[in-house]
């Protein structure tokens, strides 16, 4: 299946940022390998002279695109994990089912593509790691406030992670018709006091 960006909406001018967007939505697509120059530019109907307007070279792009995913990744776990001082537990809950769910198919098919990426490339990898260690403290920060001894709340935030990313690659839907009591039962138990 290949991406169709000549559907999009036409651009007067594709600036540096839309060659990162197109980038990341062929990234979701193919993985790392679909990054490639010349599938960008036929893409958008562009020269190959209009990437290297705003890239030295795919190296730069791959940088850029890494960045960004850190960046949004970062700037939203921060967003979804600030709480109100008294409802961490109510917040814990909400980052389960936030990052627990399949309705972004997108976003799974990205983060699936970096990490995929991150095993072939030490600069992917270190990106993985700075997001997941981010991730991992800001749940940690919220299970200490709800007066989780350190030991412990770095334990439940890997747990955390682990359990909504495993499960938000699972088609388990069908399993019971329970399931979704199932995934607050799990839920509660990985943020109780």
């Amino acid at each position: 299946m290949t991406m169709k960006l000549e559907n999009a909406r036409p651009r007067a001018s594709l600036d540096r940022n839309g060659w990162v967007e197109a980038a990341i939505d062929m990234l979701a697509e193919q993985g790392v390998q679909g990054m490639r120059v010349e599938v960008l530019a036929k893409n958008f109907g562009v020269t190959k002279g209009s990437f290297y307007w705003h890239f030295k070279d795919r190296q730069d792009l791959f940088t850029a695109v890494l960045e960004t995913w850190r960046d949004g990744r970062i700037r939203d776990i921060h967003k979804q994990s600030v709480s109100t001082p008294g409802r961490e537990h109510e917040q814990l809950l909400h980052l389960i089912d936030v990052y627990g769910a399949t309705r972004n198919r997108r976003g799974i098919s990205i983060e699936l593509a970096v990490r995929e990426w991150a095993r072939r490339d030490a600069q992917a990898a270190a990106v993985v790691e700075e997001v997941d260690g981010w991730r991992l403290e800001c749940t940690r920060k919220l299970f200490v406030a709800r007066g989780v001894p350190d030991d412990e709340a770095k334990s439940r935030s890997l747990l955390l992670y682990a359990y909504v990313f495993g499960q938000s690659l699972m088609a388990c839907d069908s399993y019971d018709p329970g399931i979704s009591d199932f995934k607050h039962w799990i839920a509660e138990l990985i943020v109780k006091p």
